[in-house]
């Protein structure tokens, strides 16, 4: 049976009819479904790819940008936050030297201490950096969903030890022209022995290389901060995509 034709049209049995809506609305499924894979895989390349270049130029900028302020005359030395305090043992001592007239003694040695990790802190940039280069998809991947701090302590993790035998040195040559820190190492050590002295604080490098490295990722976990909570404030489209993308997760 057919239906009355149209005019202009040719007639088109019922049944034929609904076959070929029928046939459109599979085959359109069916082109939607074929796509969602593709537009997952498309998703997934998307976020390895701009997920650690991503993180690649927060790091950059985190670390360059604490190895500046760090890294400069006054670093250290002229900042209430990170100015190197003398060891505990030794402070208590000072106050005994200043009230006999020997606090010029205690002042050197504490600038040597501070200008020593200024002079440190900027063998620290290559270290950074090469840390962020051999950075992984899966550390990007860790970074991205971790707390806070998760790049910070990825680089605690892979650069310490290697920044600490670095700055050692030029820690060393500079508190080597302040007597008083040869005498310190001598008498810290045998209090360590007895317990009087902390054994970290037992010897002046090793403490001031110490404390110079914690302002380091104290520092970077500040402007990491500062990234996750508005990345697209720090005028750069690729840190805005990928941090407010971790921010909506």
């Amino acid at each position: 049976m057919s239906l009355h034709p149209v005019v202009g049209r040719p007639t088109v049995p019922v049944r034929a009819s609904r076959r070929l809506l029928l046939t459109v609305a599979v085959a359109g499924g069916l082109a939607l479904l074929s796509q969602a894979p593709r537009a997952a895989d498309a998703l997934s390349l998307l976020s390895k790819s701009d997920a650690t270049a991503g993180l690649r130029e927060a790091l950059t900028r985190g670390a360059s940008a604490a190895v500046d302020q760090l890294g400069q005359p006054g670093g250290f030395l002229d900042s209430e936050r990170f100015r190197i305090p003398l060891p505990p043992a030794l402070d208590t001592a000072s106050r005994a030297m200043r009230m006999v007239g020997m606090g010029s003694q205690a002042d050197a040695l504490s600038t040597a201490m501070n200008r020593a990790a200024e002079a440190a802190v900027p063998e620290a940039r290559t270290l950074l950096i090469d840390a962020v280069r051999s950075m992984t998809v899966q550390d990007a991947k860790g970074i991205l969903t971790g707390g806070d701090d998760a790049a910070t302590q990825y680089f605690r993790r892979t650069t310490h030890d290697q920044l600490a035998a670095r700055f050692l040195p030029i820690v060393h040559q500079a508190t080597a022209q302040v007597g008083m820190a040869q005498a310190y190492d001598r008498y810290a050590s045998q209090g360590a022995q007895f317990g009087l002295v902390k054994e970290e604080d037992a010897k002046l490098d090793p403490y001031v290389t110490g404390k110079a490295l914690d302002a380091l990722y104290a520092l970077v976990a500040d402007k990491e901060k500062a990234i996750r909570a508005d990345p697209v404030g720090q005028g750069s489209k690729l840190l805005g995509k990928v941090f407010g993308a971790a921010l909506a997760h």
